[in-house]
């Protein structure tokens, strides 16, 4: 039983998991995870590596994780700006890798120590191009651990990036955690077994995920971020580009049962649904407990899978709405997906707040009670 941070129980999860080798430079919320990991991941067998800036450091977990390390980075704001090129290319390529975003006011340079949701978007969208990606946002201490184990086990079984979307709340208030000796499955990417000679680095099997090897195997293939043929070279061809960027989607729209996670609290028969995630969703449950008590039909709906949206669950909960309310610290991003998803059935209102405040409890009461 520890009392950890919320950075500290990240770097937790990821040495349960199997984390082999981090890459980083440190940014304010986020260096806790960097300062204890350069102590920890070593004593390991793991590696640990301070790059020049955040551009190298992304490089440099996509260079060990096709070496077959299990790798992560963890960031904030301007470094997750500074990865989404080679984060694009690490989604293209297929390259497992885990990147932690610990969100802070922006943008530029913003509010170093400030909370914020401002990345909500950029994570789903920050990098060129069509391509699929995987956010989860933990709300707790304790969920940070078991999320980041989550991540690096995602990243893994489905060959691609994982984002841990916290924020600095999450990140630096302390909790009581157990870290139990047994965290369940610790999931390793597939490998090939057939002759060497004959591998395709992008034959996908029958669940869309290709077999992947590691250099120095005895493996030799080609990785580039221009589109490619099942060999790994680049191609020109229509058919390839279009079969390439599909199978990408399918991986994850397919296993989307797999993927998403959501908790909901007091939903059966709320007629008023409030949509938070992050340190924000523990501001909306006490909210949602105080509406209850003053006979107001309150429930929480949070997504612990932020990307892929969990579409299915919040319509699921339409019936019998008059009224869903996303509380989010920023001015109105995750809350452009819900009213899409909604798409009209009931009405959607925002709590906004981006002055590096957390969205407080009576505020969100408040709205409730406007609302009601």
């Amino acid at each position: 039983m520890l009392l950890l941070q919320g950075n500290e129980a990240c770097v937790e999860g990821a040495l349960a998991a199997g984390l082999d080798f981090y890459a980083g430079y440190p940014i304010t919320p986020s260096t806790e995870i960097a300062e204890l990991l350069a102590a920890k991941l070593p004593r390991q067998g793991g590696s640990f590596i301070q790059m020049e800036d955040e551009i190298s450091a992304m490089a440099a977990v996509i260079g060990a994780s096709l070496t077959g390390a299990k790798t992560m980075t963890a960031t904030s704001g301007p470094g997750f700006s500074l990865k989404q090129e080679n984060l694009g290319y690490a989604m293209y390529t297929e390259t497992p890798c885990v990147v932690v975003n610990v969100q802070r006011g922006g943008p530029s340079t913003g509010q170093p120590t400030m909370p914020s949701q401002g990345d909500v978007m950029q994570a789903r969208w920050g990098t060129h191009g069509d391509h699929p990606v995987i956010a989860l946002s933990p709300s707790s201490v304790e969920e940070t651990f078991w999320l980041t184990i989550r991540a690096m086990n995602l990243s893994e079984k489905y060959r691609t990036p994982v984002i841990l979307l916290m924020d600095e709340v999450v990140g630096h208030m302390r909790e009581r955690i157990e870290i139990p000796q047994d965290i369940g499955e610790v999931i390793n990417r597939k490998k090939p077994t057939g002759d060497p000679k004959d591998y395709l680095p992008f034959k996908p099997d029958a669940d869309l995920v290709p077999p992947m090897a590691s250099f120095g195997e005895g493996y030799r293939f080609h990785v580039t971020g221009l589109t490619h043929d099942e060999s790994g070279f680049p191609s020109g061809s229509n058919k390839i580009t279009g079969e390439l960027i599909q199978r990408l989607h399918d991986k994850i729209d397919r296993n989307y049962a797999d993927i998403v996670q959501v908790e909901t609290e007091h939903m059966e028969d709320a007629e008023i649904a409030v949509v938070a995630y992050g340190s924000t969703a523990r501001s909306a449950s006490r909210a949602v407990k105080q509406a209850r008590e003053q006979g107001i039909k309150a429930g929480l709906f949070r997504p612990i899978t932020i990307w892929p949206f969990p579409a299915q669950e919040l319509k699921s909960c339409l019936a019998g709405l008059k009224h869903v309310v996303v509380a989010e610290m920023n001015l109105g991003q995750l809350i452009l997906e819900v009213e899409r998803q909604v798409a009209g059935a009931v009405s959607v209102g925002g709590i906004m707040r981006a002055d590096g405040e957390l969205i407080t409890p009576a505020q969100i009461l408040a709205y409730l009670q406007e609302v009601k």
